[in-house]
């Protein structure tokens, strides 16, 4: 059966028991700050489970693509070198929201393996919770009397709390759990050892394919259990694994999901992937060389699927946060590439093609942004690339400074922190070069990294404080910027970063939560005899949270909720000039404008959008044109605030790619722009004033950035303009014509420009002629090794005259030029060839004296350094090349 045919088998037949089939939600989780990515399938679900939301339906199925690569499930290490762990995967899911329990999901799974997909019962296993004494929570006796009915006692194994009992996290909702496992392996194999006892021993071929989680408890910040109001089912099924069992063979990478990917890169390198049926009859020798090419094939297919879904998803490679993660994963793929199959161009980029044809039914996104993804990969692995090559001459310094034949491993840490380099193709290049390292001191390093980044990040929270019982939350922002209030819940939330703070839910708050690229409201609570500042409000689990440093004194008062409206209107302003900018540059620069990100404050507007060029300098006046157009005809705000997201969308309205929408939704209208938005907008066009845009650049191949002001902030740059103005004139002492006494300015300088390039052409030839009589001969080389008084340029230029006017010429000078030494190299052609000499090892060697570097060719090479005191050994060093 293709993979293709058991996804839809699954959600059919659970469409069949009364389940709502739902899309997967993004990869890239935007409104959990818990999470950065969707690391299981029910991450979307976590408010039903807290009982902070109500589901469009009590029973949902869907398959959820999950990434696991940061935080408590991390399985990025161990892909490649197993046959079933992955960075992206698949997690088939159906959940019950206080419906159907324990009897339905296991009969349901048991049916849809056995009878369904028909796979052999007799290589299936299932485990229960043993149950945990110390926490009271006894064996699950309801979950294995239900198993009894359908599998002999001798495959059911009793598992502790790490296999058996899932947690979303330190806090919670929780419960046990009961696994599927099935056994792959050959009959004889299968006779030899039980497969009863390899489950959970990360056994290759006895793998977890099915978990069935029963949400029954809440764990509290001190650790213990309490029951929830209503238990819940939440299953997960790693498609990946499905298909392994289903298509007969002994690893997910063996499957239809990763063979075209595969082939991809078989053609591409050259190649041969072997299968893991075909590695176990190799001979041993043979068997580990081609071991380290399955590995770094296995890879890379499977991160470019990781990477392209994130980017499609909305979250570009960069240097912080979930885009580190996902330029981490990229970088893995590169390294493995580079070090095993010898990849020195970029190419992972061109597998996005395969993955867009193959999974691009189902995931829409992935061929649509097809060539945006692609793009953005294939500029990563240029620049990966480059940073190896910095790397590879930044360790051959190491070496050089190393006494003896082990590196130090802080040296190599920091190659590793700071340039990127990988560890392991470090070691790989010290072998070469009979050299090794020490790992302990690494290893001590990476702790101690470890260590500050846990100890920055540790955030404690305690268990919320319920004033006011059920979900009387509801958020009035839309048409209030002040309220009575009463708090509902409040907890305390400590970390290194902000100290500690307070979150407090209120009733019906008008604070808007960050969101949709729009900062969170900041302002006060006022009470008759205090006032608490509300420093952010931000939204978790479909909890609107204000954060404030220290709590009312009567948690239970009445309060007025005001929120600091002067930040509200510079917002909305910055805000709703977006939405007029998005249209601008799709009407100007074409329809296939996307947005890719957007930061909406009250100081400006930051907005990423896809594009293939830089904008001209003419189509950002343009754009600057048509908003203020826009702002001066006064278009007033239509909104429509819970309409079907399909009558949206048949309306006109933009829906950005990466965003999770519901079956209902707000949409934005002003003039021609619709968009799908919660943000806070102006109610008409002309409250903008004016925009302006003051920056355009590249964030990544393929995507450009704007950053714009408005209102007030137009005003401050235009005053400040003018004060500039001001200033010019008084420098120039006020001429009546200040553009043409700058004219004139640049024309005298030109003038000088070319007195000094004649009088520098002069002196160079002057120290030419002086030089020239300083050659040495040396074995039959005519030598010259000086210090001058010129630019690096003018030392440049000088090194090449006098190298070409003698024949057999090696010529070493340097420079020093803004207090920094520069050094350069002429060997005449006829050396090179003869006796093998290499200006750009000279300097390379030479430069390190200098605390520099630099290269260039067999006949000529440069470089530039830090310490001016080195000149003076390289010019003594230089001579031992001719001797």
């Amino acid at each position: 059966m293709k993979s293709q045919d058991i996804r839809k088998a699954y959600l059919n037949f659970f469409e069949s028991k009364g389940h709502l089939i739902v899309p997967s939600a993004p990869i890239v989780l935007k409104d959990d700050p818990t999470l950065m990515f969707n690391n299981s399938g029910m991450a979307q679900f976590k408010e039903y489970f807290l009982g902070n939301g109500t589901p469009k339906s009590p029973r949902i199925a869907d398959t959820q693509k999950c990434l696991r690569v940061s935080g408590k499930h991390n399985d990025l290490e161990d892909v490649g070198f197993d046959t079933y762990h992955h960075t992206m995967f698949e997690m088939l899911g159906n959940w019950s929201f206080g419906d159907y329990f324990k009897k339905e999901a296991l009969a349901w799974a048991w049916e849809f393996l056995t009878e369904v997909l028909k796979l052999d019962k007799d290589r299936l296993y299932v485990s229960v919770f043993e149950g945990n004494p110390a926490e009271n929570v006894p064996f699950d006796q309801e979950a294995f009397d239900i198993w009894k009915q359908y599998v002999s006692e001798d495959r059911i194994i009793l598992g502790n709390k790490k296999d058996n009992f899932w947690e979303m996290g330190d806090q919670g909702p929780c419960g046990p759990c009961s696994e599927i496992h099935i056994d792959l392996r050959t009959d004889a194999e299968r006779n030899a050892v039980s497969g009863r006892d390899l489950v959970n021993a990360d056994h290759p071929q006895v793998v977890e394919i099915w978990n069935n989680v029963f949400m029954e408890f809440n764990r509290k910040a001190d650790g213990s259990l309490e029951k929830l109001p209503a238990q819940h089912v939440d299953t997960g099924m790693g498609f990946e694994r499905l298909c392994m069992a289903m298509q007969n063979v002994t690893s997910n990478y063996d499957t239809d999901v990763f063979t075209p990917l595969i082939a991809k890169v078989e053609e591409i390198t050259g190649l041969k992937y072997t299968s893991n049926d075909a590695m176990t009859s190799r001979d041993l020798s043979i068997q580990e060389e081609q071991n380290k090419t399955n590995i770094a094939i296995r890879v890379i297919v499977d991160h470019v699927r990781a990477v392209a879904f994130a980017i499609a998803d909305g979250q570009l490679p960069s240097n912080t946060g979930a885009g580190y993660v996902i330029r981490r994963i990229l970088r893995r793929a590169i390294r493995y590439g580079f070090t095993f199959l010898g990849t020195k161009e970029p190419f992972i980029n061109k597998l996005v093609e395969v993955l867009a044809n193959q999974m691009g039914e189902f995931f829409p996104e992935i061929k649509s942004q097809q060539q945006l993804v692609t793009n953005v990969i294939r500029e990563e692995e240029a620049s990966f690339l480059r940073t190896l090559e910095q790397g590879l001459q930044l360790l051959d310094k190491v070496v050089a400074e190393t006494s003896g034949k082990e590196v130090s491993g802080e040296k190599v840490f920091e190659l590793y922190d700071t340039f990127g380099f990988p560890k392991d193709l470090t070691a790989l290049i010290l072998k070469e070069k009979g050299y090794s390292f020490n790992e302990t001191e690494f290893e001590t390093e990476l702790q101690k990294q470890k260590a500050r980044s846990r100890a920055a990040s540790e955030v404690t929270t305690d268990d919320w404080k319920v004033l006011i019982d059920g979900n009387v939350e509801t958020f009035v922002g839309y048409d209030q910027t002040e309220n009575n209030v009463k708090i509902t819940r409040i907890r305390k939330v400590d970390s290194k970063k902000d100290g500690v703070l307070y979150q407090i839910v209120l009733d019906a708050t008008p604070f808007y939560p960050e969101g949709g690229g729009q900062v969170g409201d900041k302002g006060t609570l006022v009470s008759a005899n205090e006032t608490i500042e509300i420093i952010d409000t931000k939204k978790e689990n479909n909890l609107i949270l204000h954060f404030a440093k220290q709590l009312p004194e009567n948690v239970e008062a009445g309060f007025v909720a005001k929120v600091n409206t002067d930040l509200r209107t510079s917002t909305s302003k910055n805000h709703s000039a977006t939405h007029l900018m998005h249209l601008a540059l799709r009407s100007i620069l074409g329809t296939h404008v996307e947005q890719k990100g957007s930061l909406v404050n009250p100081n400006y507007l930051r907005f990423d959008f896809s594009h293939f060029s830089k904008v001209s300098d003419e189509e950002l006046r343009q754009v600057e044109a048509s908003v203020n157009a826009q702002i001066e005809a006064q278009l007033q705000l239509v909104e429509h605030r819970n309409i079907p997201i399909k009558e949206a969308l048949d309306k006109g309205a933009m829906a950005l790619f990466g965003e999770k929408y519901g079956d209902n939704v707000r949409m934005i209208e002003f003039g021609e722009s619709k968009e799908l938005c919660g943000g806070i907008h102006v109610k008409n066009t002309a409250d903008i004033w004016h925009f302006k845009i003051v920056s355009e650049g590249a964030v990544a191949a393929g995507i450009r950035r704007i950053e714009a002001i408005t209102g007030d902030a137009v005003k401050d740059f235009y005053k400040n303009q003018e004060d500039t103005l001001a200033e010019i004139k008084e420098v120039l002492k006020n001429p009546q014509d200040v553009l043409k006494s700058v004219a004139s300015l640049q024309d005298d300088n030109a003038k000088l420009k070319k007195q000094l390039e004649q009088l520098v052409k002069e002196k160079i030839e002057g120290l030419k002629n002086t030089l020239v009589a300083d050659f040495q001969e040396i074995n039959g080389i005519n030598f010259l090794a000086k210090q001058v008084d010129l630019s690096m340029s003018s030392t440049k230029d000088l090194a090449q005259a006098i190298g070409i006017s003698k024949p057999n010429a090696f010529v070493f000078l340097a420079s020093i030029e803004d207090n920094a030494p520069n050094i350069h190299c002429y060997i005449s052609k006829e050396l090179v060839a003869e006796k093998g000499l290499n200006a750009g090892n000279v300097i390379r060697e030479l430069g390190k004296l200098i605390d520099g570097n630099g290269g260039g060719q067999p006949f000529f090479a440069s470089g530039k350094g830090k310490n001016v005191s080195g000149i003076k050994e390289a010019l003594e060093k230089v001579v031992e090349y001719v001797k």
